[in-house]
């Protein structure tokens, strides 16, 4: 056997923490050639949506000022923001004031899944160790992966620009709304860099990410609600990067300074990001995973039991976030109330056309909490895909567990969890209302009101369930109804939308009690077409191939 010595001239650099960054983002770019426009243009034609349908609805200034009158209250400021410019209201400032938050929360759902994909997902897979026997430096993934982030948070600002010029609005507050947008982005993905180094699995570092925007919401809520009730409690704004670009009030202050906040987290968790990263081996995270008994647990013996165990920890903590939030949305219920004794028809419209705002915020709180249960969800069907995709599934399906129930097992602990987080949701906002109102009943009507909701829930997982059985890779387009469920569900009645289109929608149909009446008809036919659509699911998932590496 003979060995050649290259010459010093042709052996490679001494790799630096930064080296190969180029290559790798040309890598990443090329494997998000379809999620890269899908993110952006999708992000840009929401605003579009909402520019157009908000200027073919109101056309003149005393229907804006009608409908401002919601925008201007506690719910229309947990929903929208603190509504900067409403005493002169225009198009413009409506869209920004009630609609902006919806186009941050995409952004930053963008970037915390775009960092975790191309971090901790490519380590936990090996593709990672796989490209770190090159020259490549120890910081260069995730360097490129913030580097990706910065790009498609570049881009969303550049499209709702552009589109909100397009729109003829002024150019200071277009140009301001667009980087709002961006530097949330710039946010979630510097504290994903960080959740990437703490936790071992994607699934658990894209939970705290999102477990972060939660609390940046339900702070902001907080705090803007006390802001437009001159509460003392208005300053917890300041504490939500999503406050922090709503402060910016484009079209009415027009002020940029609140986004150097934005930019001094993003720059500091990015920092922190790359520390932690210097304290880790690869493929470990900081806190290590607990090591398992030398045998199964006597109840970890077939599919749904497995199931259970790898959702479980996700069940935990989605069920002390809901019932946080509804702790604190509970609370506002009297206040809301109090503030809003001659309210307006379209505000009365939207909290369920009845003349009880108690009840029929109560309503709205339980839709708002179904299209966040329906999100775990999606989540975990995504998840069932992510197992199957890491070549963990064909290992599971070689012993005696069948594909029906690997598949079955996986939906059914999904769709047992589902009325569970209602019903602690439920619970939450119950207690904090009863505790507020004295109305001990509010717990149990809220309560119910909150889980009613579940066949509706159940159906758009059932659809999931069929989308990866049947195409795996379009399993995205799942979250197009759940999207269009949270248009037609709360802002209906703002965008004058038809009842046939509303009713779209399989949220329409339940009614959001106390404040309306629980269609049981409705329930069960959705019932009965989720578990259909879950019977066929599994069917075709034990017809088709195995697929890995996706």
């Amino acid at each position: 056997m003979t060995a050649t010595t290259l010459p010093a001239s042709a052996r490679p650099a001494s790799a630096g923490p930064l080296t190969g960054t180029g290559t790798l983002l040309r890598f990443m770019l090329r494997r998000d050639r379809i999620r890269f426009p899908a993110w952006t243009l999708g992000i840009a034609l929401l605003t579009g949506y909402f520019t157009t349908a908000l200027g073919s609805v109101y056309t003149t200034t005393e229907e804006l000022e009608a409908v401002s009158a919601f925008s201007s209250s506690p719910a229309g400021a947990l929903f929208g923001g603190p509504g900067y410019g409403y005493d002169a209201i225009t198009l413009e400032r409506f869209l920004s004031g009630q609609y902006a938050l919806y186009i941050l929360l995409g952004t930053a759902l963008m970037a915390l899944l775009t960092v975790t994909r191309h971090t901790r997902a490519e380590e936990r897979s090996g593709r990672a160790e796989l490209v770190r026997a090159n020259v490549v430096g120890r910081s260069a993934q995730l360097t490129a992966a913030l580097l990706l982030t910065a790009l498609l948070s570049a881009t969303v600002a550049a499209l709702v620009t552009a589109v909100l010029l397009a729109a003829g609005h002024a150019p200071a507050g277009s140009a301001l709304l667009g980087a709002s947008a961006g530097a949330v982005g710039l946010v979630f993905g510097g504290i994903a860099s960080i959740a990437v180094q703490i936790f071992a699995y994607p699934r658990a570092a894209s939970g705290l990410t999102g477990a972060v925007l939660g609390a940046a919401f339900v702070l902001r809520g907080i705090g803007d609600m006390a802001a437009v009730q001159d509460g003392g409690a208005s300053w917890l704004s300041w504490l939500s990067p999503l406050g922090w670009s709503q402060q910016t009030g484009p079209y009415a202050l027009d002020r940029w300074w609140p986004l150097a906040l934005s930019l001094a987290c993003a720059a500091a968790t990015a920092a922190a990001g790359y520390r932690l990263s210097g304290r880790r081996d690869l493929d470990a995270g900081l806190v290590p995973p607990r090591p398992g008994p030398p045998r199964a647990a006597a109840w970890l013996r077939d599919a749904p039991t497995l199931a259970f165990r790898l959702q479980r920890a996700g069940i935990i903590g989605w069920s002390i976030a809901l019932l946080v939030a509804g702790l604190a949305y509970g609370a506002f219920a009297q206040p809301l109330a109090d503030g809003l004794e001659d309210a307006p028809e379209e505000l009365v419209a939207v909290m369920g056309g009845g003349g009880n705002l108690v009840a029929g915020y109560l309503g709205v709180m339980g839709l708002t909490m179904a299209f966040t249960v329906t999100v775990f969800a999606l989540l975990a069907v995504q998840s069932v895909r992510a197992e199957e995709a890491a070549g963990r599934t064909e290992p599971v399906l070689a012993t005696s567990v069948s594909r029906t129930g690997w598949l079955g097992g996986n939906l059914a602990v999904t769709a047992i969890a589902v009325p569970w987080l209602l019903l602690v949701a439920g619970l939450g906002t119950g207690a904090a209302t009863a505790i507020g109102t004295g109305d001990t009943a509010l717990l149990w009507k809220t309560t119910l009101g909150h889980v009613a909701h579940t066949p509706a829930v159940w159906l758009l997982l059932a659809a999931a369930g069929l989308l990866y059985g049947t195409l795996p890779r379009l399993l995205p387009i799942v979250w197009a109804p759940l999207g269009y469920g949270v248009v037609a569900g709360l802002f209906a009645p703002v965008l004058d939308l038809p009842d046939g289109a509303v009713r779209v929608s399989p949220f329409a149909h339940v009614g959001e009690y106390p404040g309306e009446e629980i269609a049981a008809t409705a329930t069960g036919i959705l019932t009965l077409l989720a578990a259909a659509l879950t019977a066929l699911a599994l069917r075709t998932f034990a017809r088709r191939d195995l697929t890995t590496g996706a």
